[in-house]
């Protein structure tokens, strides 16, 4: 069974660099090997209609973190799992798709174009022909199951003041957001470029504030990580032996020191920073 969450700790993190700003971390990358950070917390209240359905269909590229957390799960929970992969087939598979394989996902592929219009009727009836029934489950396992699992994360948090997140479908932001108290604020870090973000968030939060989606740290996009951020995630690492993953983690932290060195976090703010996996 996956753990309970409560077995992720927090961190404190002491460093001259934040300017008098206090870090916690709250190592969510630790709840479980497969299946760690808000992949987890995404997929736990999706776990009984998964189970109900028999089988779950989901999306992601060929390097998603959300593709081999599914079929981890599938095969804790027993339920077949597909995986429809943004772009064409490529051979050797690489080891996030091998793995989903040798966990028993089924692999299709959509080309980008289609893919991109994976949520219109006429692509979901295609794929309900022929691999349905089954529960759907979006890319990045953001539905208001998966928005409510990442809601609970705040339940486990000390007093703090700003709770921070990387942001890619902004589902975990907006968990963040929903549970928040008074005089409490969340920031989404975003991971890749488009402007998009903010419209997510909102869909799933309605009119509920205290949250906003930072876009200045995802250098140049999804799965860019220039030197500058290689660096960054290094010397973090070795100052604190705590492992920084570069696509979603690194920026997330990259933009909370300069914010604080900024001033734009206040001297004596304490800012939690969830550590997604």
């Amino acid at each position: 069974m996956l753990p309970e969450p409560t077995t992720a700790p927090l961190v404190e993190v002491v460093d001259e660099r934040l300017r008098g700003v206090r870090l916690l971390l709250k190592r969510d990358d630790l709840v479980h090997p497969d299946i760690p950070g808000n992949k987890w917390r995404k997929l736990k209240h999706n776990l009984a209609p998964a189970r109900a359905a028999g089988r779950v269909l989901t999306f992601g590229g060929a390097h998603s973190n959300h593709i081999r957390a599914v079929a981890a799960a599938g095969v804790e929970h027993g339920f077949e799992t597909i995986g429809v992969i943004r772009g064409e087939e490529h051979l050797p598979l690489n080891d996030v798709l091998a793995f989903a394989t040798a966990c028993g996902m089924e692999l299709t592929y959509l080309d980008r174009a289609t893919y991109r219009r994976k949520g219109d009727p006429d692509v979901l009836a295609t794929l309900d022909r022929r691999f349905g029934p089954y529960h759907l489950l979006p890319e990045g396992g953001s539905n208001e199951l998966g928005v409510r699992g990442c809601r609970e994360i705040i339940a486990e948090l000390p007093d703090f003041d700003v709770v921070c997140c990387p942001c890619g479908t902004g589902a975990t932001l907006a968990g963040l957001a929903l549970g928040l108290g008074p005089r409490q604020s969340a920031v989404g870090f975003a991971v890749l470029r488009g402007g998009f973000l903010p419209e997510a968030v909102r869909g799933f939060t309605g009119g509920h504030g205290g949250w906003e989606v930072d876009e200045r740290y995802h250098f140049g996009g999804y799965a860019k990580v220039p030197p500058e951020l290689d660096e960054f995630a290094e010397e973090f690492t070795r100052r604190h032996a705590v492992p920084v993953e570069r696509l979603y983690v690194a920026k997330m932290l990259y933009g909370v020191y300069a914010r604080a060195a900024a001033g734009e976090f206040k001297p004596g703010t304490t800012v939690v920073a969830v550590i997604t996996g």
